[in-house]
């Protein structure tokens, strides 16, 4: 069950030449995919690309009808792996998965297939996560572009660039026999605009046809020495042909090339974020006409040395656009003028930021401070407009809106607001309960992994010492693998379990006879990249094998110790777990699988039924918790062993008491977990659980009524005791 269903959507990728395709860029990478004749497609899936898989499972009768294979790929590298089908056959194939940890996970396929070449065109559409909105390491695919000779895309974000992007990097790649990488922001990701379609193509070779009649070219094997004359080929043959085809083709564009003497070179997916800073200046208007001359790379590597050169030509100065760091772009293009002996001056990050993604302030801030240094401005001539900001308390106060003085920056303003577990979610008890535990024993070392559980480093469990890549978590404390007082715990998902941890974990510990922890949270699905389905979820999936449980593969690989907790919202259940794993004394690598679905999901799938329910009119109950404010002592420690987001405070109803009490506010959804931790650290007996009828039928509405009228004898009686002995 993916975050999101494109069941609706994918009917536009039945449009025919000449409709208007109106979208999402995911979607309209899709039908260019169709519409270029795509033999097979694989990936996995991760931010900013996570929904082009989902769109991909969605469309995939579509897919099926056009004789196009598509794969769910176990991890990056297997997807990488998958265009070896494009090496001897003239076999279009694609692959998708974020960049750059994906890239980095699918490196010794990528290396391997820019190696040999290929004679089918191999597209890998990476989303390129990096910048304010990212999730992982600040790192980019431009540097592994080069490494390995892949020519790397990188169009303007708007539908008609990225859909012509997609069929051009097919082309380049049958022209220079070399993979091409199609590099996506985040917000190309997800632009909205439109098209004209092109009517959908079935491969022109066929996956059957390869099978029926195998070609084999030992030349292409990458074994020496092969290997040797791979790397001559690459700068001799393959690389000249991309040239060629790149300046013939004219992917790269130039606006504006003779309108003055200064120019600025920007690649292709900054190229929105610069024409916004240009019309602020007064130097572009918003129909993309600029009064600067540009040069927009959308091939981003190789970087075209006749271009760069006639683009300089008889310009004063000229302003690279690159955004991230190391400077790649800068560099090649200052060697390409040295070496042509051009006196242009050329500017880059001396006047952008060094590193970081270049948002619509920081490119303002850099192309006035370049205008301005060749006279195309005047100092200050635009002067960026003062946010403002009005006091909520002074508001609130009042009830008018007062004349507000000019802001600090939101980072001066605002707090911190750290991203931590969903309302409900199954793994925060687990470190509930690894917080219990840690006051019995004291704290351990813990190799943190991948995934929503990551969130655990942060308040109010402060659990995790490393984080060291998806699926990672076991081997990472391999080192830890001594004679001690204490073992070492090991965290990984199962989705990180599937992509990697199988082997480089739990395989591992066996093989070297590790007596740590690993903890496998097991939520039902890949929840951190939006909850698709995998081998150990428990939903039936019409076109996936699911329900394969990972006890039977952890057993399966030689551990003999080996405990699942079904239901995590169990918190002494999961303390009294956890403690045994760390104290018994059976020696050996020991693995504890923690159950429970993730509640996102479980709130996707159960919300319509529970809705339409209702609307039929059956009796439906729905559980809620709260906090007695007249039993609740102020405490709060309900509220640092879960840190759940319903868990808030509110002022203490009794004037005697000044310190604020625990409340659960509306957006609980039932699990449990506050009044669990409560009584599993023995803290009060505050929480109690509510029920809400929906339809109730008869024997409810009497029920509620003689409690109401009981309670309501009770509260007087009270009353009256109180004011008989009020001073």
């Amino acid at each position: 069950m993916a975050e999101r269903s494109f069941v609706e959507e994918v009917k536009k990728l039945r449009l025919s030449k000449g409709e208007l395709f109106r979208g999402e860029g995911i979607l309209a990478v899709t039908k260019a995919l169709l519409e270029s004749g795509v033999s097979y497609v694989a990936g996995y899936q991760g931010a900013p690309i996570s929904h082009l898989m989902d769109v991909l499972a969605d469309a995939q009768d579509i897919l099926t009808e056009h004789g196009i294979r598509f794969e769910n790929s176990a991890s990056e590298a297997t997807a990488a792996a998958t265009l070896a089908a494009s090496v001897n056959y003239p076999l279009r194939g694609a692959v998708t998965f974020k960049a750059t940890v994906g890239t980095n996970v699918a490196s010794d396929a990528l290396a391997n297939l820019a190696s040999g070449g290929v004679t089918g065109g191999a597209l890998v559409i990476v989303g390129e996560d990096y910048g304010e909105g990212s999730s992982i390491m600040q790192e980019r695919s431009h540097a592994f572009a080069m490494k390995s000779q892949i020519w790397l895309l990188d169009p303007r974000p708007n539908l008609p660039s990225i859909v012509q992007a997609v069929k051009q990097g097919f082309e380049l790649s049958e022209a220079s026999s070399t993979p091409v990488m199609l590099q996506l922001r985040i917000r190309a990701c997800h632009v909205h605009g439109q098209f004209v379609a092109e009517d959908n193509r079935r491969p022109e070779f066929s996956i059957q046809e390869a099978m029926e009649h195998p070609q084999r070219d030992v030349s292409r094997i990458v074994l020496p020495p092969a290997s040797f004359v791979h790397e001559q080929e690459k700068v001799r043959d393959r690389w000249p042909a991309a040239v060629r085809f790149i300046e013939e083709h004219e992917l790269n564009e130039f606006f504006s090339e003779d309108a003055d003497d200064v120019g600025i070179v920007v690649q292709g997916g900054c190229y929105n974020t610069l024409l916004r800073a240009l019309e602020r200046l007064g130097l572009a208007d918003v129909y993309g006409h600029s009064q600067i001359p540009l040069y927009v790379m959308n091939v981003a590597y190789p970087v075209i040395d006749s271009e760069v050169v006639r683009f300089c030509e008889g310009k004063r100065a000229v302003l690279l656009v690159e955004e991230g760091q190391p400077n790649f772009v800068e560099q090649n293009i200052s060697d390409i003028l040295r070496r042509a002996g051009s006196t242009t001056a050329l500017h880059g990050k001396d006047m952008l930021a060094v590193a970081g993604e270049y948002t619509a302030a920081e490119v303002l801030k850099g192309t006035r401070a370049f205008c301005e240094r060749y006279d195309k401005l005047e100092p200050l001539a635009v002067a960026a407009p003062v946010r403002k900001v009005i006091a909520l308390t002074e508001v609130a106060a009042t009830g008018v809106d007062s004349a507000p003085e000019p802001s600090q920056p939101l980072g001066a303003s605002v707090h911190a607001r750290p991203p931590g577990f969903c309302t409900g979610c199954p793994e925060r008890p687990i470190f509930s309960a690894m917080k219990l535990v840690e006051r019995e024993l004291g704290p351990h070392h813990v190799s943190a992994d991948i995934g929503c559980h990551l969130f655990s480093i942060l308040p109010p469990f402060h659990i995790g010492n490393t984080t060291m890549g998806y699926g990672l978590g076991g081997a990472a404390a391999s080192a830890m693998n001594v004679p001690a007082g204490k073992r070492a715990i090991a965290m990984m998902g199962d989705g990180g379990f599937w992509h990697n941890g199988l082997t480089s974990g739990v395989a591992n510990s066996v093989f070297n006879k590790s007596d740590n922890l690993t903890i496998v949270v097991d939520n039902n699905y890949t929840s951190a990249t939006g909850g698709q389905d995998l081998i150990s979820s428990k939903t039936a999936n019409a076109t996936r094998s699911t329900g394969h449980a990972i006890e039977r593969a952890v057993r399966g690989v030689g551990v003999e110790w080996v405990r699942t907790v079904r239901r995590t919202y169990d918190v002494a259940g999961m303390r009294d777990a956890l403690r045994d794993a760390l104290t018994t004394k059976v020696k050996g690598p020991k693995v504890l699988i923690a159950q429970s679905e993730c509640m996102l999901n479980r709130q996707r799938r159960e919300k319509p039924l529970v809705r339409k329910a209702i609307a039929d009119g059956r009796r439906v109950v729905r559980e809620k918790f709260g906090v007695d404010a007249d039993t609740c002592t102020g405490d709060h420690s309900c509220i640092r062993l879960s840190g759940c987001p319903s868990l808030s405070i509110k002022p203490n109803p009794d004037p005697l008491r000044t310190d604020p009490v625990a409340t659960v506010l509306d957006t609980c959804v039932g699990c449990g977990v506050c009044g669990e931790v409560s009584h599993a650290a023995v803290l009060c007996p505050s929480f109690y659980k509510a029920q809400i009828v929906s339809n109730p039928s008869q024997w409810d509405r009497l029920r509620d009524r003689l409690r109401a009228a009981i309670i309501g004898r009770l509260q007087r009686a009270e009353a009256k005791h109180r004011e008989r002995y009020a001073f």
